[in-house]
């Protein structure tokens, strides 16, 4: 079978591929520590009212029980002061008997194995007082308001010029509550050691969780540290810190033992966020010849009664395509249900959905191309802000899709393509999100071995940062890959963002460029001084190839030049900002995603056969793990257009399908062969790197896409996911 696996030429393999296959990598619920206690929580049986009395004798008795905490007995959280949602983890856990949702924690059971934890939580008795509660978003839009925070309405131009229009359309479109699923369950292992605290968690920014803890237990920052260098998926789950962690952190230093939590499967659905519920209304009109003349975009979303959440729902509605009049508004509406969070692309991809749509339907009233009414509208400066942008090549992503996957050779009249039974259709659509740069510091160390050890406290959910880091590093420096490694996953390493929103590679890059490029210079001051016996060179002709320098006749490794220097390493640390270029220009990432499918014309089944997904994100620092995110966004958006939906009974408050075996996401029957493509063409400002964010794009837009091509295929045009074959027949 020899190196099929890991391949040492061509493009780079992922750094921690073989510590993940051969299961050497520890996640936050893996590490093997002395006197490990186990924490387990007992969810609230009703979605709202009070807890009149709570019955804990039997569990605490029960064998190998260390503690059973409630609102009773819960040990003072000096961060938890004040009302509503301010704090870092919004809910005050167990801090009175008000239940706000089904599932909430009311008590934390400890003990010496999980399984007698999970024993003695069946053993604790609540006894309730219900009242009415509202789950329905449907029902209760009577009650939507303006978010507390932020802009909740835009305008540019005239409010519902569409209306106007010659040609226009008014539709709703429907995104179901849908739920984070990564492999990886909500885990955390606490250990208190004094007031130093050491936290192996499931987090996507372990500076950010560190502060969270600081804040909330009154200790110094420095005293906590955070652990996770390696992450089982996030999807947004592990954007903040969420009251199950606060519980194991407390509960370790109540027992003054390590203490373990892990939520189950079925908690994952309640207590770590999820797409909220959205109810959208899109109106857009456009001249007999297809430009635009009119957009306006209202979006209804659901958020918690006890803390709002929100999202940019209606953000690419206000500056995807070139309209002179174009208004948006977003509202709220609480419901007795957990907290939202950002999920997988976030509300751009709630937004995507309901505009490419409308484009679509737009696109089929004026008898036009769905490809072609884009192009017509496409916008060469920011609309909204006038700004030119820093890169833009979606026009490259509308070409070479199209190109792959045929687009205008397939006949645009719906219902017109057959194949025996099952029936034949294309769709299309577009994505796009903000290009960010956050700031980043990266320390690099050049032993006297020739190695390279870089660092920041980096965050990997999946989209292989490490390799991406190692990449630029050994790049600027022109060093084998195998001599460079990349630690992450660490609050006690240079400072780095929270792995969300597409700004990891960009940030963390730039400093991780920046700080081997301060390597570099200092390594050619060193020729130039003549540390090598060579005559001096201008600056950009050394050459650095193979872990070594050359003029060109002659070269010096870097472990005999750090000899000659007498320095047993190069130790450096480089901070790395935007600066003026974020007010000169507009940063996006744009993709395009082509679906080709076919629908049972019977049954109503749907079988994805092709999909083209393209994007335009500047300089592509790592292809394989690039190509990853592309798939894997495809494949979210192929869950959230055909199968993902969180179901409740209302009449309880309680979600009904809060297992894998009834809340449906794809598997590999479900994905058909993807190609993707990258338009690879640096961005000239964003960094030095010139590459752009990814995450997003690959799924943001891409729903649409698929129920797009049901309408080809079917003349049927599904508004409200997931489009199961009840809709179609």
């Amino acid at each position: 079978m020899g190196n099929y696996f890991f391949e040492t030429d061509g493009p780079i393999d992922r750094v921690d591929g073989k510590q993940k296959v051969t299961g050497q990598a520890l996640y936050a619920g893996e590490y093997p520590l002395e006197k490990l206690c186990y924490g387990v929580l007992v969810g609230s049986a009703i979605a709202r009212g009070n807890i009149t009395a709570i019955a804990t004798k039997e569990a605490e008795n029960a064998a190998g029980v260390l503690a059973v905490i409630t609102h009773i007995n819960r040990p003072a959280i000096p961060g938890y002061t004040g009302e509503g949602d301010s704090g870092p983890a919004g809910m005050k856990l167990m801090s009175s008997p008000a239940i706000y949702f089904a599932g909430q924690p009311v008590a934390l059971v400890i003990a010496d194995t999980f399984e007698r934890a999970q024993h003695a939580a069946s053993l604790v008795k609540v006894a309730y007082k219900t009242t009415e509660s509202s789950t329905d978003l449907s029902t209760q839009l009577s009650k939507a308001a303006a978010p507390r925070r932020g802009k909740s309405e835009y305008s540019r131009g005239e409010k519902n010029a569409y209306k106007k229009a010659a040609v226009w359309i008014e539709e709703g479109y429907v995104i179901p509550h849908e739920v984070h699923n990564p492999m990886e369950l909500g885990s955390i292992t606490a250990v208190w050691n004094g007031d130093q605290l050491t936290v192996y968690d499931k987090t996507q920014g372990v500076k950010a969780s560190q502060r969270s803890y600081a804040q909330l237990f009154g200790v110094p920052q420095d005293n906590v540290r955070v652990v996770a260098p390696f992450v089982g998926g996030g999807f947004g789950m592990a954007l903040r810190t969420w009251p199950y962690e606060v519980a194991a952190v407390m509960g370790a230093r109540k027992v003054g033992q390590p203490l373990k939590l892990m939520l189950s499967r079925s908690q994952m659905f309640t207590l770590v966020g999820y797409r909220p519920h959205t109810i959208q209304q899109v109106g857009i009109g456009a001249t007999r010849d297809g430009i635009l003349t009119g957009i306006s975009h209202d979006a209804t979303a659901a958020t918690a009664s006890y803390e709002e959440f929100t999202e940019g729902v209606v953000r690419m509605t206000q500056f995807m395509y070139s309209c002179a009049n174009v208004d948006t508004r977003y509202r709220l509406v609480p419901l007795d249900v957990s907290v939202p969070t950002w999920m997988r692309g976030p509300g751009e991809a709630t937004g995507a959905f309901a505009l490419e749509s409308a484009l679509d339907e737009l696109a089929y009233k004026l008898d036009m191309d769905a490809l072609d009414l884009r192009k017509k509208n496409y916008a060469y400066t920011d609309p909204e802000s006038g700004l030119p942008y820093s890169s833009k090549f979606l026009m490259d992503c509308y070409d070479q899709g199209a190109e792959k996957i045929g687009w205008y050779k397939r006949n645009r009249q719906p219902r017109s393509m057959k194949n025996g039974e099952w029936l034949e259709g294309y769709g299309m659509s577009s994505g796009v999100f903000g290009a960010h740069r956050p700031a980043a510091t990266a320390r690099a160390v050049l032993a006297a071995d020739g190695t390279l050890l870089v660092q920041s406290a980096a965050s990997d959910i999946g989209p292989g940062t490490g390799t991406a880091m190692v990449k630029i590093a050994a790049d600027v420096l022109g060093l084998p890959y195998d001599k460079v490694r990349f630690e992450l996953g660490d609050s006690r390493l240079p400072p780095a963002p929270t792995q969300g929103g597409s700004g990891t590679n960009s940030g963390v890059g730039a400093a991780v460029h920046d700080v081997c490029t301060a390597v570099k210079e200092k390594l050619i001051l060193a020729m130039n001084e003549g540390k090598a016996g060579f005559s001096k060179q201008p600056q950009q002709e050394w050459l650095f190839e193979k872990g070594r320098i050359s003029n060109g006749a002659d070269s010096i490794s870097f472990s005999d030049l750090l000899k000659n220097m007498e320095q047993s390493a190069i130790d450096l640390t480089r901070d790395s900002k935007s600066g003026e270029e974020r007010q000169k220009y507009a940063f996006y990432s744009f993709s395009v995603h082509f679906t080709r499918l076919w629908v049972h014309a019977r049954t109503g089944v749907v079988r994805i056969k092709q999909i083209v997904t393209v994007a335009d994100a500047g300089k592509i620092v790592s292809e394989k793990t690039a190509r990853s995110q592309m798939v894997g966004g495809a494949i979210g958006g192929i869950g959230m257009a055909l199968m993902e939906e969180a179901v409740f009974d209302h009449r309880f408050g309680r979600m009904v399908n809060n297992n894998f075996a009834d809340y449906h996401i794809p598997v590999n029957a479900d994905v058909p062969d993807i190609d993707t493509i990258f338009i690879n063409k640096p961005d000239p400002y964003i960094n030095p790197m010139g590459a752009k964010g990814m995450g997003e794009i690959a799924l943001i837009g891409y729903a649409a896409s698929v129920t797009n091509a049901i309408y080809h295929a079917t003349g049927k045009r599904i508004r409200e996911l997931p489009v199961t074959p009840d809709k179609l027949l």
